[in-house]
């Protein structure tokens, strides 16, 4: 029997089978009386004891406190800081778990918010997408606390279910070399006369060939005087070093007050990028722009995207959710024309001069296709929107985590549109006076690669895309952008259905 530290009790509790995880990594079992009880720390087929925390009329909480019987996929965390004592980081959620048992739990989580949420089957689960476990986090957001009774500076993620900003003396889920700053980083902000002002540093890491940017963006809620500004750069002169043949080179910017306030240390110095080297494709980014936290899967997310898109020489491709550029360059070496739309004017911008470095420093014959870039705000966007941007055989969406509803809507408003007008019956629920007027040259996307960080918003609009706009789920799986955590990150294809 395996003791778990940590976890005095509260409520004096009976043996527990554990039957499945939920979304939260958490156990779930079943008391005698049917009641429900989720288990921290558990893993399914495991019988534990447990002590309750919480009781509900319809379920209970509780957190384990020994295992009788252990599962074949239970692991030793590599992390000391993981766990369920006091204390402990709250960054991670699976690492009592193999890898690959967490890759089949979240693809488990997808089809069954798909089948139960959205009432949709994909006709082909797609093989999972996943890469490295351990120094894959390329972008975080570190709190900055000084504790004034220890007269010690606290820099990592928080303490599971709490404020508190944890000991954290290391962290394997960050690159090893930055993982190696969060001590020095405790000395540098203890040092500082504004240690007591700084709340945070935002992560950013390039991965740009032989030079890889550092981008640490420090939050201060007072100005900085010079002697702290000078302790930054020494601090970034010291950590600056040359790895594996890549020139790691240390970045402070500074953010006083709103997004709009961050900006560099010191202006010049190296450019902040990475690159999708399939596509031959170079992004430059601010370390506040939204990237994915995870290169290598990124890349291989990208390729598998379009390639399920299948993207033909002669076809247009709309990118929706664009942000950067990070599917519509590539999808531009494909395309005869592509269009992205994002939400951010700032984010398109950026977008616009990603696709002038990259239109200008591609090999002769190798040139892109034609790059449009529009801001919409994609949550209230209409079909009379929606078709105002004129047709296109594919569509990429990555939305956010509250997904893409007004705009499956909007498409689906478009079909039942165009049923009415070749004189089909309407589902009883359509009202065709509210349906509006199609353009002649516009027509459905043919195929739709859904890029989703939550699978509940793609089985609401999966719903949607299957039921009300004429399409199939073709193939859907995970992509474990997130090692060790419970986040599920996912890509689905839709059809049309002939």
């Amino acid at each position: 029997m395996t003791e778990i530290a940590g976890t005095a009790p509260e409520f004096a509790d009976d043996r527990l089978t554990i039957e499945s995880l939920d979304m939260d990594a958490q156990g779930i079992a079943h008391r005698a009386d049917g009641k429900v009880v989720f288990v921290e720390g558990a893993l399914p087929f495991e019988t534990v004891s447990v002590n309750t925390f919480r009781k509900k009329s319809s379920f209970d909480k509780a957190v384990v406190t020994s295992i009788h019987r252990q599962s074949s996929q239970r692991v030793t965390p590599g992390c000391p800081h993981f766990g369920l004592h006091n204390g402990a980081c709250g960054g991670c959620k699976m690492q009592h778990m193999h890898a690959d048992a967490q890759v089949a739990v979240k693809q488990r989580v997808l089809e069954d918010n798909l089948w139960h949420l959205g009432k949709v089957k994909p006709d082909m689960v797609l093989r999972p997408i996943h890469g490295p476990a351990w120094g894959y986090r390329y972008r975080a957001r570190l709190s900055v606390r000084y504790v004034r009774k220890k007269s010690a500076v606290l820099v990592g993620f928080h303490e599971r279910k709490s404020g508190f900003v944890a000991d954290m003396q290391q962290c394997l889920v960050l690159p090893p070399f930055v993982s190696d700053l969060l001590m020095p980083l405790r000395s540098l902000i203890e040092g500082m006369q504004t240690r007591e002002a700084c709340a945070q540093i935002e992560l950013a890491v390039g991965d740009d060939g032989p030079t890889q940017v550092v981008a640490m963006v420090l939050r201060h809620m007072v100005p900085l005087p010079e002697s702290d500004r000078a302790m930054l750069r020494a601090f970034a002169v010291a950590h600056d070093a040359t790895v594996d043949g890549k020139n790691r080179v240390i970045q402070w910017w500074l953010q006083p007050g709103g997004l709009d306030t961050v900006a560099p240390l010191d202006a010049g110095g190296a450019q902040l990028a990475y690159q999708l080297p399939e596509f031959g494709i170079r992004m430059p980014f601010r370390p506040t722009d939204f990237t994915q936290v995870n290169p290598y899967i990124n890349q291989v997310l990208v390729g598998r995207a379009l390639r399920l898109l299948a993207v033909q020489r002669h076809e247009r491709v709309i990118d929706w959710f664009c942000g950067l550029g990070n599917f519509t360059l590539p999808l531009a070496t494909l395309a005869a024309d592509v269009l992205g739309i994002e939400g951010s004017q700032a984010l398109v911008d950026r977008a616009q001069d990603n696709a002038r470095s990259n239109a200008a420093q591609r090999a002769p014959g190798q040139a892109l296709a034609p790059v449009r870039f529009a801001t919409r705000n994609l949550f209230e966007i209409t079909a009379q929107m929606l078709m105002a941007d004129g047709p296109a055989q594919k569509w990429l969406m990555d939305p956010p985590r509250e997904g893409a509803f007004a705009l499956v809507q909007a498409l689906a408003m478009a079909y039942n549109a165009q049923l009415h007008a070749a004189g089909t019956e309407l589902a009883p629920e359509i009202d065709a006076a509210l349906l509006p007027s199609v353009p002649a040259a516009w027509e459905m996307p043919e195929r739709i690669v859904y890029v989703s960080c939550n699978p509940a918003t793609l089985a609401r609009d999966a719903a949607v895309l299957v039921r009300q706009a004429g399409y199939r789920c073709a193939g859907a799986g995970v992509v474990n952008m997130f090692a060790h955590t419970a986040h599920v990150e996912s890509i689905a294809v839709f059809e049309r259905e002939r």
